[in-house]
């Protein structure tokens, strides 16, 4: 009897996964587990990809070179490298000259890492006039171009691009080959969109998706809390993530996907712990 083809596609860890004591929104947001040996243990555990995070990435880069970093993601089998994250963007001011500092930091990772994209958008719900908005993501998309990368904007509850009708007319208004959407299950399931609503974005801006779980009824009032420290692996929550991932299959969605749990609960656990229960509670959402 033939064995029946895997049905799980290749799966990133995500930065916030595997930061360990990282902390969201202090000064602390780098991973507490070595690079090297954060790399190996995702490795070991069946990823393909990895995400890095600004802070860690400058982090790392007080020991080792982007060189050494490409080489370590390479030697383990690290197909699809996610950069992040870029906020400020859309603004001017001293905001927008910090965002720049940033964008070099981020930009200069993709080159050198060979990132499949580097992520955006806003964590503050930010009041900006959607010309504005799509006039500064079509500037970045084409600044990401000239570097080989794409841009891909997270859609979520903190920002104004908070719905597909929104999104769909960022990337449509932008034009841009190279900018798209990253869809997150949390994010969909906290702004009610329709799981099949997703899965039928426009095929040249449906960049990424990643996966979780978490609450249906919210264990705390403040939505930022929630994001940032009650969110669940795979399985381990309310969400109905077999629902979502059983949509991808016929969608045109072919690429990688991304486990971002974000988890007071899981930061305490040894590094090896959170590799390979993250990967195998992730691939049995597409058996």
């Amino acid at each position: 009897m033939a064995n029946t083809p895997s049905r799980t596609p290749d799966l990133i860890a995500s930065y916030w996964t595997f930061g360990g004591g990282a902390l969201p929104h202090t000064d602390k947001e780098y991973s507490t587990f070595e690079f090297k040996e954060r790399i190996e243990a995702v490795a070991r555990a069946g990823f393909k990809g990895v995400g890095l995070w600004h802070a860690d990435l400058e982090h790392v880069m007080k020991t080792r070179s982007l060189k050494e970093m490409k080489k370590i993601l390479d030697d383990n089998g690290m197909k699809h490298i996610e950069i992040e994250f870029l906020g400020d963007w859309f603004l001017e001011g001293e905001k927008r000259r910090e965002a720049d500092k940033r964008k070099k930091l981020l930009f200069d990772a993709a080159v050198q890492l060979g990132g499949r994209h580097v992520k955006v958008g806003d964590f503050f719900n930010t009041k900006v006039p959607m010309p504005q908005m799509i006039d500064e993501f079509g500037k970045l998309c084409r600044e990401a171009e000239k570097i080989g990368t794409k841009i891909g904007f997270e859609i979520m509850p903190f920002c104004e691009i908070n719905t597909l009708e929104k999104a769909r007319a960022l990337c449509e208004g932008a034009a841009a080959k190279n900018g798209g959407i990253i869809f997150d299950l949390w994010h969909i399931v906290k702004l009610k969109i329709p799981y099949a609503d997703v899965w039928k974005f426009p095929k040249e801006y449906f960049l990424g998706v990643e996966i979780n779980d978490g609450y249906l009824k919210p264990p705390t009032q403040d939505l930022a809390e929630e994001t940032t420290q009650y969110r669940k692996l795979c399985g381990y929550g309310e969400f109905d993530v077999k629902g979502f991932t059983s949509m991808m299959a016929g969608s045109h969605y072919k690429g990688p996907v991304g486990i971002e749990v974000l988890s007071k609960d899981i930061r305490p656990w040894p590094l090896e712990k959170i590799a390979t229960t993250a990967y195998k509670s992730t691939a049995a959402q597409f058996e």
